[in-house]
């Protein structure tokens, strides 16, 4: 009888890490880090092999940074060693999740994103008001410090129903305690696993939107939520029982400031877009952080290598609204700087 892989040897097998290796350094090859991980790659890569094998692998501890672009936002990077990890453990569960995510889950998902989002909130408010002919609302909602409050336990045994190996709930363990914000309680901003549990963590509230309410047009990005109904008192409802339903079963609650029923006709601020009922615009906080770029590089403090790969970001996500004189100004003040 033919002897079948475990799911964890499937993660620490040396094909799994080479290609979480590729993935982990994509776009940072110039890092120092990277290029002394990869002089030594095959040793070091065993290294890694050795310690998931063996179990005895401890994640290195996180360099924690503020950003503030404009929003202030604590980041915790893992070592570059612990990416690859990361990527490994992914790689092979993310199949397994992915297939019980619901379709209109847009973060983080391969052949999604936020234009895909903005494409179906685009959908959805053509829908809920008969093509714009009639009044329609939006229950704009955020979830309140979401990644700082995740319940470990929580998530680990929602991690168990699809998992039945052990020693992968055991990395699954490890790599969360070496991110918590308190004892058993939060997820670092910025580890793909994050990114990745987020999604496992509020399949519990979609299931509940989608199948419980029957809320037919909802969309998730992330810890951020829109649902459009034609009634404002159907959405009143259905805000306050799923606030309780986030208490209750999964120790969150909405953001009291940022969850808001607004009728679409005023427009609603969704992943990243200020969207109206006949156009989109940028978020003016977008906006600011280009601008500042562009003044960081007149007074020299940035290259010009840098400003073109943040601008080329920029003008690819800025084509998506109606910004044709804004991305022509953008462009006219950096030709001012080269002339």
């Amino acid at each position: 009888m033919e002897n079948t892989i475990s799911l964890y040897e499937q993660i620490y097998s040396l094909k799994n890490l080479i290609l979480a290796f590729k993935k982990a350094r994509k776009g940072k090859t110039k890092k120092i880090y990277v290029k002394e991980f990869e002089e030594n790659l095959a040793y070091n890569l065993k290294i890694l092999y050795d310690e998931l094998k063996n179990q005895t692998y401890i994640p290195e501890s996180l360099k924690t940074f503020i950003l503030r672009d404009p929003k202030t936002r604590k980041i915790s990077k893992s070592a570059f060693r612990d990416r690859i990890i990361h990527h490994a453990l992914v790689r092979v569960i993310e199949p397994i999740f992915d297939k019980i995510f619901i379709y209109d889950s847009c973060a983080n998902r391969i052949g999604k994103g936020n234009l895909f989002a903005l494409k179906r909130f685009d959908f959805f408010k053509r829908k809920v008001t008969n093509n714009l002919h009639s009044e329609a609302f939006c229950l704009k909602a955020d979830i309140k410090h979401y990644f700082q409050e995740v319940n470990h336990k929580i998530l680990l045994s929602m991690m168990r129903r699809k998992i039945i190996d052990n020693k992968v709930i055991e990395l699954i363990r490890k790599i969360l305690i070496n991110g918590q914000f308190k004892e058993g309680v939060g997820m670092p901003l910025g580890n793909l696993t994050s990114q990745f549990f987020a999604n496992v963590y509020l399949n519990e509230l979609d299931y509940f939107v989608k199948h419980i309410l029957k809320a037919k047009y909802y969309i998730r990005y992330v810890d951020d939520f829109a649902i459009l109904h034609k009634s404002k008192e159907q959405l009143e409802i259905w805000k306050f029982e799923i606030d309780n339903f986030l208490k209750d079963r999964l120790k969150l609650e909405l953001h009291k400031d940022k969850s808001k029923i607004i009728s679409l006709s005023k427009g609603i601020d969704f992943v990243g877009f200020r969207c109206f009922w006949y156009f989109k615009l940028l978020r003016k906080r977008n906006i600011k952080k280009m601008i500042i770029k562009i003044e960081a590089y007149k007074k020299g403090e940035l290259s010009k290598e840098k400003l073109v790969e943040s601008l080329n970001g920029w003008l690819a996500y800025a084509k998506w609204v109606n910004s044709y004189k804004l991305r022509e100004s953008i462009l006219k003040e950096i030709i001012k700087k080269d002339i």
